[in-house]
């Protein structure tokens, strides 16, 4: 309990335009932003050249305003801890997609994947969507097929893809979804079964028109 109380605490001060609350705040949830930082790799290759301490380290700074180049920035406005893990989990999602896709920019020319690689892909993510609420991606490709039917999805039902982020890319209980999108425990939950029957249904299709 008093951990929390510090960090919210913490963030406040931070908030508050207290730069020093930066260094602080990074030990005190430093383990839960690797551990979240782990769910994103749990199924990647072992050879991922984006590795996870290194997408903690590069989140954080963009949540805390960055340094350098970057110093102008102002640090989210977390109100609590789960609220700035839902951030981090934003923050880590966006630079995996912006890894994969330059990686896939400096592939391009290459020999392409088949229709049928596609498929599996997809059929893949729909599996991954059914059974567990951590991504199971294996490649950049992987990455930006998924995040095309999340940009969809929250064009069609912004607040279910509020959750999938924070459930399925994030780690985030529903009942921590709960208090940061301020909703009922009930509605992230009939938010979360919309949602992935929506994207499982978006994938299957996308799969079956790429045999």
């Amino acid at each position: 309990m008093g951990q929390r109380t510090d960090v919210t605490l913490l963030l406040n001060e931070l908030a508050s335009g207290q730069s020093a609350a930066a260094d602080r705040l990074l030990p005190v949830l430093y383990d839960e932003l690797r551990a979240l930082a782990g769910s994103f790799f749990k199924h990647e290759r072992t050879d991922h050249t984006l590795q996870p301490t290194a997408l903690v380290n590069e989140a954080y700074l963009k949540l805390v305003g960055g340094a350098g180049a970057d110093s102008q920035a102002s640090p989210v406005q977390a109100t609590s801890r789960a609220h700035f893990l839902a951030l981090a989990a934003k923050v880590m999602r966006q630079l995996l997609i912006d890894h994969a896709r330059a990686k896939r920019t400096q592939k391009r020319g290459g020999a392409g994947e088949s229709g049928s690689a596609d498929a599996k892909r997809r059929t893949d993510h729909t599996i991954a969507l059914a059974q567990t609420p951590s991504p199971d991606i294996a490649n950049e490709a992987d990455v930006l097929d998924l995040e095309d039917a999340m940009q969809e999805l929250a064009k069609a039902y912004p607040r279910a893809a509020r959750v999938v982020e924070l459930k399925f890319f994030g780690g985030l209980t529903s009942r921590e979804i709960a208090t940061v999108l301020e909703i009922a425990d009930a509605t992230v939950e009939r938010d979360w079964v919309l949602a992935r029957g929506w994207l499982n249904r978006r994938m299957q299709s996308e799969g079956a028109g790429g045999a």
